[in-house]
């Protein structure tokens, strides 16, 4: 067996030891590999000093190696644990940090310490990449695990009903299957820095009678934390944009942008699926409307984070105003004293209501409250930034990166609110300085032929990443099929990138394109019902190995472009429901189905 194809399976090597191994012999030439094998061997007839001589040594290699897995959607999740993986090594132990979708399912039997940071996403749905360890440990096949301890990260947003509801899960199937918790599960709203480190902390400490510290020299770490540059969310590169064009006809009730970035000399570098994440500042408008309404001065001195900057500062650049959480509204109950408001936070179905369809000024204004600068500063969230998948390629735009971006715009009670990332994209001026950062997404990938077919499914705003692929595949020169399907309101006013899309047609690049305009006839057609429509061609791809991609709104297109692809199988399939489930189940786990939903 070559030393590259070696894992701690094939072998009486734990995890840890594997990656040591691999990272030592990659740093040694031939004559000092033969003369380290000669040593081994001799070693190995004369016995260790100290150390036990039978299988009970790959044991003691296991206790010696943290585990580290992570389940990320956003990338939130894989920087808390690349993180706590640096905090180990520089503690001086083995670790083994590991994505949940790289990590063998069947190593967990041999795993003494398991440190997990995952997030949840959509309504309790596991990340992608946790999803086959989520269904594993669920399963009958997930072994006895007394052997282990572990500790649960869990990441999510309170502002959803299944609040870190994949972390749960695991810490409920880990200790029903004989585990030890080390340190409680740590249950992280989107404001988790604070309670992250205290975990990280508290984790360390707990490890220490159960793993011996060897040196930082010995320490592995995958190389699963590679990211594609050094500009991460943290640390944001700041980019120039350059153009902020809208892409809707005059008449079109929506507001739809192209957006144009340089990246310049940054180096960073992008593939077709990823996203860019993009920090933005709060517009002055709603600011001002706030320190109105609340009688509050904006050059009043406020504390955050440790920093002392104005109150008009701290709004603009570091606090959330377009988002509630319920949190917020609790709060803002108790400061106002109001019976309706204090009845919608007691009732956590009304409250998520009233986050979903309110902005912190609509809260301030319906409920008066007398506060201070640092009260109100200390209820609200830190900004973070918005993800848009990112719609160019860099085979064909180097080193710029493109955006689709729909302006969230609603007009409540007379006044309108507006999305807060999507305003300040959409009244850029060009020149502006903007700080952004790639999510690598590698599970929205384009297959690794080029020669294979796909299926694109992106109506509105979700056709972004599909014109990153077309962009790819083209410079690539695949010859493989392409099929698009898109909808939106109206032809004449809503058709995005209409141009494009008819060139790649004329030069053979796209194959086919579905389009489903809802509102040009008296009853609605979306990309859902054009699949249904073409479902006996669609079959014939997906069974001649065509992947298929999904891209938009989570709450309502994917669930019913789900449903509409299991009546597909099933009608032109031949298969039952429970079949048809299992085919597209399958599919997924082929990383044939993939999805980016939002």
């Amino acid at each position: 067996m070559l030393l590259k194809e070696l894992s701690s399976l094939a072998s009486p090597l734990s995890a840890g030891q594997v990656d040591k191994l691999k990272q030592l012999t990659a740093e040694l030439n031939a004559v000092q590999l033969a003369w380290v094998s000669g040593y081994l061997a001799a070693t190995s007839e004369q016995g260790v000093a100290g150390l036990p001589q039978t299988g009970a040594s790959a044991q003691v290699g296991a206790e010696q190696t943290i585990t580290i897995l992570y389940g990320s959607q956003t990338g939130n999740g894989r920087g808390i644990a690349t993180e706590l993986a640096g905090k180990a090594q520089a503690q001086g132990y083995a670790v083994n940090l590991v994505s949940m979708a790289d990590y063998k399912t069947r190593q967990l039997k041999q795993e003494s310490l398991l440190l997990l940071v995952v997030s949840t996403h959509g309504e309790g749905d596991a990340p992608d990449d946790a999803i086959e360890l989520h269904k594993f440990l669920s399963s009958k096949r997930a072994p006895k695990l007394d052997n282990l301890n572990y500790s649960v990260l869990a990441l999510g947003d309170s502002s959803y009903e299944f609040f870190c509801q994949t972390g749960k899960d695991f810490e409920a199937r880990l200790n029903a299957l004989g585990a030890k918790s080390i340190a409680p599960l740590a249950e992280c709203d989107v404001d988790y820095q604070a309670q992250a480190q205290q975990w990280q902390a508290d984790v360390l400490e707990a490890v220490k009678p159960l793993v011996q510290s060897a040196g930082a020299s010995v320490v592995s770490i995958a190389s699963s934390q590679a990211s594609s540059s050094n500009y991460t969310k943290q640390k944001p590169y700041t980019a120039e944009l350059l153009v902020s064009q809208k892409l809707t006809g005059r008449d079109s009730d929506r507001d739809i942008r192209h957006v144009e970035i340089e990246l310049g000399e940054s180096g960073i570098s992008y593939q077709a699926g990823d996203a860019l994440g993009v920090w933005f500042t709060n517009s002055q408008a709603l600011v001002s409307e706030l320190l109105q309404v609340l009688e509050l001065d904006g050059d009043e001195s406020v504390s955050v984070g440790g920093d002392s900057l104005s109150l008009r500062e701290a709004l603009t650049n570091k606090k959330e105003l377009t988002q509630l959480y319920p949190g917020l509204v609790t709060g803002w109950a108790e400061l106002s004293q109001n019976a309706d408001l204090q009845a919608i936070s007691a009732d956590k179905a009304l409250t998520r209501e009233y986050v979903n369809n309110n902005q912190v000024a609509d809260l301030v204004r319906q409920y008066p409250a007398k506060v201070t600068a640092e009260q109100f500063v200390a209820l609200l969230r830190g900004i973070t930034p918005r993800l848009y998948s990112i719609a160019s390629s860099q085979s064909e735009v180097e080193s710029e990166v493109h955006l689709t971006v729909a302006l969230v715009e609603e007009v409540r009670d007379g006044v309108t609110r507006f999305g807060g990332a999507s305003q300040f994209l959409a009244s850029a001026q060009e020149g502006q300085e903007v700080q952004v950062y790639v999510e690598p997404n590698k599970h929205f990938r384009l297959p690794e032929n080029p020669e294979t077919p796909v299926i694109m499914v992106g109506p509105g705003t979700g056709v972004a990443p599909f014109r990153a692929f077309m962009q790819e595949r083209a410079a690539q020169g695949a010859q493989g099929n392409t099929w698009l399907f898109f909808g939106n309101p109206h032809f004449e006013q809503d058709f995005l990138y209409q141009t494009e899309w008819q060139q790649y047609l004329q030069g053979g690049e796209l194959s086919r394109i579905d389009l489903a305009f809802s509102r040009d006839q008296e009853h609605k057609i979306y990309v859902q019902h054009k699949i249904t429509e073409q479902g006996d061609a669609l079959w014939q791809w997906l069974e001649s190995g065509a992947h298929l991609y999904i891209c938009g709104d989570a709450e309502r297109m994917a669930k019913d472009v789900h449903q509409a692809l299991l009546d597909v199988v099933v009608q032109h399939g031949g298969k039952s429901e429970e079949q048809a489930a299992q085919y597209l189940e399958e599919l997924r786990a082929a990383k044939r189905y993939q999805k980016d939903v939002y």
